[in-house]
């Protein structure tokens, strides 16, 4: 379950996307800020992905893939279900659309062949798992 990169930066323990240290980081920053902060750094996590170059760094993509279920999470009849250790402790502000399409425009990148997160899985079955998390992840936004 450990990609390439993954292997010599993080620990990774499944394929979903708070299945690593990096998103349960990411995840656990967010705890403790007021919702406008949380906003923003949603946003800046899913920017850094949308924005990157040709290459999506592997550490910005978990950390995307995870803002992105969270938005997802919030959508009304939403299939993403975010179980409350990988959440913040207070629920998450009303979220503003844009984030919805930034959000696909992250996911997007995450799934493209420039992106470390994708291309570094050692086993394929898991990264088709993957790959499967975060396409549910876009059904889910829209």
């Amino acid at each position: 379950m450990i990609s390439n990169y993954q292997e010599k930066t993080m620990g990774t323990w499944g394929t979903g996307p708070f299945d690593s240290d990096i998103a349960g980081d990411f995840t656990d920053r967010l705890r403790g800020l007021s919702p406008q902060r949380i906003v923003g750094a949603l946003e800046e996590a899913l920017r850094r992905v949308a924005d990157s170059g040709p290459r999506v760094d592997g550490g910005d993509g978990a950390e995307a893939v995870a803002a992105a279920a969270l938005v997802a999470a919030q959508i009304p009849g939403s299939d993403v279900v975010i179980d409350p250790d990988d959440r913040p402790d207070e629920p998450l502000p009303e979220l503003p659309d844009a984030l919805r399409a930034l959000a696909c425009e992250a996911l997007h990148r995450a799934l493209e062949e420039g992106s470390e997160l994708a291309s570094g899985w050692v086993d394929t079955s898991e990264a088709d798992e993957w790959r499967q998390e975060v396409q549910a992840i876009l059904r889910a936004l829209g």
